[in-house]
Parts: C-alpha cells; sequence; structure tokens
C-alpha cells in the first residue's frame, strides 16, 4: 500500500500541510463529524436493509469504508458510506448471488477503482453527459421508492425479478395493507419532512427525529404486526465485526465479474459527483484519481470486516460542509462517532420500526429522482437530449444500470458525432475570401484552372462525407486544387484514406492536389501514411510548367516556405521544398 500511495495527494496529509489541523480547526471538525455520524445512523442501516444486508452491516460499512475514504482519498471533505444509489444493484446482487457473492463482487469492484485510479481514469467520469446522469440517477429514485412499499404498507411478501412483475404485485397487495404500520410511516415521514420547523429540532436531523420518535412510539405501544429491526434481524449485535475473508474461487469471481465491473462504476460516478459537489461549496479542488484509490481501498476493506459496497455520499458530504467540516478529520470523526453507537447502544435498535427506515428512504429516493432537474430537461433541452435522457430512465426501471448507462453514453456519443459532422464545412474559396492573399501578391484573379478549397473543422469519419460530396461532385476538373487545412483541429485514420482515395480519384480525371497550412500534428499523420512524399522531377514533368506558372499564387497558402523563391532551381529542389503541401501522384 505504501509503493501504491507514495508520490499522490492524500488528503490527510495535503490538508495537514494546509493547516487544517491546527489550533481553531480541530473543534469545528470534530462536532461536524458528531453531526454526520448521527445523520449517518438511520441511513446506514435503512440502504444496508434495503440492499438486502443486515442493519449492522450497513453501519460496519459507514464506519470501515468511512475511514478509509477520508483517510486515504483525494477529496478533504468527501463522507462515504452505503448510498441509496446502490441499492438498485446491491439488493440484485444479493437476491441472486447471497450476502457472500455481494461482499466478493464488493471486493472486485473495489481492486477495479483502484486501478482506474492508477491508470487516472479520474478525469474521464466528468465525460458522462447530464441527461445520462440525471437518467439514471431519477431511475434509481423509482426504483428506490417502488422497493420501500412493502415496508412502508406493511404489505405481504411479494414474488418477482424484475420492476414491472415487482410492481404490478405491489399493486394487487395494496387492499392487504397493515394500518398500523402504515400510520407509524406516515408519522415518520411527517418528521423527517417537517420536524426542522419544531422549536428545539431545526439542528437535528429529521432522519434522527423520525427514527427515534418512532422507536420510542414501537418501545411503548408494541404496536402489533408492526416490522423492527429486533423481529426481523433479531437486533443488532453490540460490538465492532471481526475480520472474515470472503470464500473467493475462480468461478466465483468469473460469475461476479459483472456486477462487480457494475458497483465499480456506479461508484466511482457517484463518489466523483460528490466531489464536485464539495469543490463547489467548499473552493478546494479534489484529486480525482487519488479518490478513485481511495475508494478502491475502501471496498477492498469494507468486506474483510462484514461491510459491503460504499461510495461518496452527496448530502452527507454536503452536511458535513455546512456544519463546520474543513479536513479528512470530520470524515474519521463521524466514523468514531458509528463506532461508539454500534458499541453502547447496539441494543437500543431492537424496537427501530422498519416502516420508519422505510419513511427515510421515501424522502432519499424524492431528493435523489431529481424531479425538477428531470422535468427542466424534459421541457426545455433539445429533443436529442430529451431522448437520451428518457431511453436512459426508462433502461434503469425496466432493465439494468449497466445498460442504460452504456447505452446512454452510446446514444450521446453518436448525437454529438452528428453535431460535429454537420459542423464540418467543405468549401470552395472564391476571389472574395481569396482577395486580401491574392493582393498581397499583385494578383486579382486566381490563375485559370486553379481552385482552393478549405475543410474547417475536424476531418474525422463522421465528416468523411461531405468532404467526398464536395470535392468529387466539381462540374469542371481543374488542374490545380489546393487544399487549406488551417482550420482543421486533427484528422483519423478514416479520414486520412479518404483524403487518400479522393486524391486517388482526382488523379485519375488529371487534377493535381496540393495540401497546405496543415498544422504539426495532422502534417506528421499525413506523412506517416503518404500522403505528403517525395516524389520524382520526372514523375511531374508535364505538370511542372504549370506548377511554375502558379507557383506564387500557391506559395500564399504555405506557412514560412515560398515556393516562387526557388523558381530559378532545379524542378527536383521546387517540389522538395514544396513536398510537405504537395501530393504527387504515386506509382
Amino acid at each position: 500500500m505504501t509503493k501504491l500511495l507514495r508520490g499522490r495527494m492524500i488528503t490527510i496529509l495535503e490538508a495537514k500541510r494546509a493547516g487544517q489541523f491546527g489550533r481553531g480547526k480541530l473543534l469545528p471538525n470534530i462536532i461536524a463529524g458528531v453531526i454526520v455520524g448521527v445523520v449517518a445512523l438511520p441511513l446506514a442501516m435503512a440502504f444496508a436493509i434495503a440492499s438486502g444486508a443486515r442493519p449492522e452491516q450497513g453501519l460496519y460499512t459507514a464506519i470501515i469504508g468511512g475511514f478509509m475514504v477520508s483517510a486515504l482519498g483525494g477529496s478533504r471533505v468527501q463522507i462515504a458510506g452505503p448510498t441509496g444509489a446502490f441499492i438498485a444493484i446491491l439488493s440484485g446482487v444479493t437476491a441472486r448471488y447471497g450476502i457472500d457473492g455481494l461482499q466478493i463482487a464488493t471486493l472486485m469492484a473495489g481492486l477495479m477503482l483502484v486501478l482506474m485510479g492508477m491508470a487516472k481514469l479520474g478525469g474521464v467520469i466528468k465525460f458522462i453527459p447530464a441527461p445520462v446522469i440525471v437518467g439514471f440517477t431519477t431511475g434509481i429514485g423509482v426504483i428506490i421508492w417502488v422497493g420501500q412499499w412493502r415496508d412502508f404498507l406493511g404489505l405481504p411478501k411479494i414474488s418477482g425479478d424484475h420492476f414491472h412483475e415487482k410492481l404490478w404485485q405491489l399493486l394487487l397487495a395494496l387492499p392487504h395493507l397493515h394500518i398500523a404500520t402504515t400510520g407509524v410511516a406516515l408519522f415518520s415521514l411527517l418528521l423527517v419532512m417537517f420536524s426542522s420547523r419544531i422549536r428545539g429540532l431545526q439542528r437535528v436531523p429529521g432522519p434522527l427525529v423520525a427514527m427515534v420518535a418512532a422507536t420510542f412510539l414501537q418501545s411503548i405501544f408494541h404496536f402489533k404486526g408492526v416490522a423492527t429491526i429486533g423481529s426481523a434481524f433479531d437486533g443488532i449485535p453490540q460490538g465492532l465485526p471481526n475480520f472474515s475473508f470472503p470464500s473467493v474461487t475462480p468461478e466465483r469471481v468469473i460469475e461476479l465479474m459483472g456486477p462487480a465491473f457494475t458497483i465499480a462504476m456506479l461508484g466511482a460516478i457517484e463518489s466523483l459527483l460528490s466531489a464536485v459537489v464539495a469543490d463547489g461549496m467548499t473552493g478546494v479542488r479534489h484529486d480525482s484519481n487519488q479518490e478513485l484509490i481511495g475508494q478502491g481501498l475502501a471496498n477492498i476493506v469494507a468486506p474483510l470486516f462484514g461491510g459491503f459496497a460504499a461510495t461518496g455520499a452527496i448530502a452527507r458530504t454536503a452536511t458535513n460542509i455546512r456544519n463546520g467540516g474543513t479536513s479528512p478529520l470530520a470524515g474519521i470523526t463521524h466514523t468514531l462517532t458509528l463506532a461508539l453507537i454500534v458499541l453502547f447502544f447496539a441494543p437500543m435498535a431492537a424496537n427501530i420500526p422498519l416502516a420508519s427506515l422505510a419513511a427515510i428512504l421515501f424522502v432519499v429516493a424524492y431528493n435523489m429522482s431529481e424531479l425538477k432537474h428531470f422535468t427542466h430537461i424534459v421541457k426545455r433541452a433539445p429533443r436529442a437530449d430529451v431522448v437520451i435522457l428518457l431511453i436512459t430512465f426508462l433502461l434503469t426501471v425496466f432493465t439494468d444500470l449497466v445498460v442504460a448507462v452504456n447505452i446512454g453514453v452510446i446514444l450521446a456519443i453518436l448525437q454529438f458525432l452528428r453535431r460535429m459532422a454537420a459542423a464540418v464545412e467543405v468549401q470552395q474559396m472564391g476571389e472574395e475570401k481569396l482577395k486580401r492573399e491574392l493582393l498581397d501578391q499583385g494578383l486579382t484573379n486566381l490563375p485559370a484552372g486553379v481552385l482552393v478549397y478549405e475543410i474547417d473543422g475536424p476531418f474525422f469519419f463522421g465528416a468523411v462525407e461531405n468532404f467526398e460530396r464536395a470535392l468529387l461532385q466539381t462540374h469542371t476538373d481543374p488542374r490545380i486544387l489546393i487544399l487549406r487545412l488551417r482550420r482543421v483541429p486533427f484528422m483519423d485514420i478514416t479520414g486520412l484514406q479518404t483524403l487518400d482515395e479522393v486524391i486517388g480519384k482526382l488523379k485519375k480525371r488529371h487534377v493535381r492536389v496540393m495540401i497546405c497550412e496543415a498544422n504539426h500534428r495532422v502534417r506528421a499523420k499525413l506523412w506517416k501514411v503518404g500522403i505528403l512524399e517525395f516524389i520524382k522531377p520526372e514523375d511531374y514533368a508535364d505538370e511542372f510548367s504549370t506548377l511554375l506558372k502558379h507557383a506564387s499564387t500557391i506559395a500564399l497558402f504555405g506557412d514560412s516556405l515560398s515556393c516562387h523563391v526557388h523558381l530559378s532551381e532545379h524542378a527536383a529542389n521546387v517540389l522538395k521544398v514544396s513536398s510537405r503541401y504537395l501530393r504527387s501522384d504515386r506509382e
């Protein structure tokens, strides 16, 4: 691990160098950490239960994963732990492969995240388009919301592997809702939403108020039929977890490769989005690659102590910042707070109603869905972006998150390429556009038989059709055709091959092509594929007189080299000087 972290910007060391552990900084961070720990308590248990794990495993994840990210991540104020974004994925993995499979997949995902960070892929995540991100986060919000109906309403157990099957079963079960459970859930939901308006509770997190109040009522009245952590999971063990390495076999690794990759990708996206939000709130930039390494190490270690997948939590990170957190000390304090709660107050968790945790997740799902942002994009965005948003959303809900993100990104890339290709112009430059260059040479008109075309934009595979159509459908063939590449930032192999083919077709029509003003990178590629090359004088004997006649005109479009300086020299010298701009016949 020392070699892995050497030379990187580990935030705990960077924060120390920045003076974040000096006098006057410690107390605000400790207070912020305690507050975030209290906020994380109900969320960690709720996310664990919704993911198919035991409630204490959510606490272990927040303690171990949160500590690793705060100590070794790339953001000073990032708070990590189980999150709502993972519920849709982890619940499916747990249902299919069991909790052992979930822990092995988490460990594999951690290794993937470390490799991504070492390969400096942290900056790549930012290229995922907004419609794709909003589409899958809204979809996850819907999945979480529907997934909590059973605990919120006290419905009987349902069957079904897919979302639409579960939704239909839940709708059929609605007449059988449990009155007491629903009452506790509604009471908890109101407290989560409005407890901040009660005098004396303004600074107490709504989820904590709801959980404590519902637990207090259940402890007094013992509502019959209301499921609790005690009745569903036999309570929470008092004490910290022991080290246990999951049973990893080659067959298991191959089987869980897909889920592990899904966890790694979503973990990277969620963590880096949270870090970006934190940057905006603090004005301090994070190290995205180190953040991936920290998240990866957290997901490697957490399963070894009973936890599962952890990632950066946007809401808890924002809570940390708003309450004065400025260094990793706050995140570490948050994990210590949770550890103390598990050590001393675990028995009290037995009476926590699952309906209360479901109510908390209702609010989490609403906040995560970003409905206002979703509807704003639908109303205001270009039609193609709206289509990408809706497709990503529907695929997230009804198929799989990985499928949704992959297809959404592919559609976004295709749309971008279509727009880029439409923006590339291949246009003929007439004498009006060349007036300034011609006047500099004492000319008023282009010589007969000379045409000048300019390519404006990246010359890549999506733009070759415009190029071919513009050059090959000329009504009259010139003797010399000059291509100006000054506005071409890059060319890909398809563009280079197309250019070569077009030049070959023009050659058969006895049209000679000169290429000029290419930047260094484009010129190097033209040389590499053989479009620009040294030629023998005799290969150009028939056209040499025409070249000399128009050499001064051709020189206008070169850089520091000028053909007309060498008019008195032998043809080979003229061609050698002009070779970087001139495409000759190829045997």
